[in-house]
């Protein structure tokens, strides 16, 4: 009898701890693409605790895994800027070949990888020496991404229909993808076989087969009204993002307002969960318990509890809120 409360006890200390681990250092940093700032909201008190000004037209946001730093690439200066996540302090720019869009880091932090819209090309750029090591060409590129790996990147080629995989160590690409359709947001499952693509006027996506260069799938989501968000007119779907076990796709539909869980393994969507107004941008918690979504009309982000599938929390940001990212800060 004298054990029941002990194993009590050391329940409740595990569950504290665990609690600790999933909130307590947990930041998400958002973008507010039509001001000249990025947000940082708390997890755990779900509270924004820091606005960081970094320039007009903030666009991109990455970092690598050990969450020391935040990446942010400004269009109207034309560079990628280094964040503490400590200090929130911007502590260096590094000075791009063009405007930037949405970049991808390393998770080791050596390579970073930054769309130049203007320029029809990717920078490469190696944060050990802070510049620009190769410029790939890539016509009318929009979002790099990461799928845990240190020696590729991906980026889209609004212009060609396709995404595109580099090889870091060759520093060229070794595959071209067509998605059937203008590439919008995309996410790469850990082992490199699947890709799901947001497209243009498509409300819902496409899965790509990696390994042989095929389009699986097209999922349409359940049918919505005509798109009324002013930031992106013409693309119904602009968040993708993969839980960290690869089971699930969460999906945004700005026309809906709300988020679509799809299934991999079942390949079936959830019912819509309700989030403020133009859902855009999409991430997922590093313990995969929670789910963050920039709203572009109405100037907030949707927090949701991945379990019970349920919004949480609503807390108010800047001007715009499109690119936002889950990050363990030490």
């Amino acid at each position: 009898m004298k054990l029941i409360p002990i194993f009590a006890l050391f329940g409740f200390l595990w569950f504290a701890n665990r609690s600790s681990d999933a909130f307590g250092s947990t930041k998400i940093y958002v973008t507010n693409s039509q001001g000249d700032d990025i947000t940082v909201i708390d997890l755990a008190t779900r509270r924004a605790t820091a606005d960081i000004k970094v320039g007009e037209g903030v666009h991109g946001i990455c970092a690598p895994a050990d969450g020391r730093t935040v990446f942010v690439t400004v269009e109207s200066e034309h560079n990628l800027k280094i964040i503490d996540t400590t200090t929130n302090a911007v502590v260096k720019s590094i000075p791009l070949t063009g405007r930037p869009n949405q970049c991808a880091s390393t998770p080791d932090g050596h390579y970073v990888a930054v769309p130049i819209r203007d320029r029809d090309s990717v920078d490469i750029v190696d944060m050990k020496e802070k510049k620009v090591v190769k410029a790939l060409p890539v016509r009318i590129p929009h979002n790099s991404y990461n799928s845990g790996s240190n020696q590729q990147m991906f980026v889209s080629s609004m212009g060609d229909h396709e995404i595109d995989i580099i090889d870091l160590r060759k520093m060229a690409y070794v595959k071209k993808l067509q998605v059937d359709g203008i590439p919008r947001p995309y996410a790469v499952s850990k082992d490199g076989n699947t890709l799901y693509s947001a497209l243009t006027d498509l409300h819902g996506f496409v899965i790509v087969n990696i390994p042989e260069d095929k389009m699986s799938a097209r999922v349409e989501l359940p049918p919505a009204p005509p798109v009324h968000c002013a930031l992106e007119p013409h693309t119904p779907t602009h968040g993708l993002a993969l839980s960290p076990d690869d089971r699930e796709l969460w999906v945004t539909s700005l026309a809906a307002s709300g988020v679509y869980v799809y299934d991999v393994a079942k390949k079936a969507l959830s019912a819509e969960i309700p989030t403020g107004e133009c859902p855009n941008w999409i991430t997922v918690s590093p313990d995969g318990g929670y789910i963050a979504v920039s709203n572009s009309a109405s100037d907030d982000c949707s927090i949701i509890d991945a379990h019970t599938r349920q919004e949480i929390g609503r807390v108010k940001v800047g001007k715009g809120p499109k690119r936002l990212l889950a990050l363990e800060v030490p």
